[in-house]
């Protein structure tokens, strides 16, 4: 019978591993929860820029409608999207909420302690 062998090659790696990951989950979990993320305006130089970042992907909308294999038209629409995309990461604000000391500690102890116990279960002896 082939011996079992844990996480990272050690013995009895397993059960540390998944409670690392338990962990790691939960202090996640928790401190993911205490977060507010809201979006502003698209400003540049103190404009609204949303209808700028449409103009690429609406120009290669209308390229591909007029030749489906348009070079210029998928490469628009490509930019168009990685801009609107860009635009939205970019425009994010991102707020923690208000927690007591001990909650806090609580969170990020537990996402050390289930990252720590997690990275020990892959060490090999």
């Amino acid at each position: 019978m082939p011996k079992l062998i844990g996480a990272g090659g050690t013995p009895g790696g397993i059960p540390m591993f998944l409670i690392g990951v338990a962990l790691t989950v939960l202090g996640g979990y928790l401190l993911t929860n205490q977060v507010t993320v809201t979006s502003g305006p698209w400003l540049l130089y103190g404009q609204n820029a949303f209808g700028m970042s449409l103009l690429p992907f609406l120009f290669g909308v209308g390229l591909l409608f007029f030749n489906g294999r348009s070079i210029w038209g998928w490469l628009l629409l490509g930019l168009g999207l990685l801009i609107i995309f860009a635009g939205i990461i970019v425009n994010l604000r991102i707020y923690f909420e208000p927690a007591s000391l001990f909650s806090t500690l609580m969170m990020l102890g537990l996402l050390a302690a289930g990252l720590g116990l997690t990275a020990r279960s892959l060490k090999s002896l």
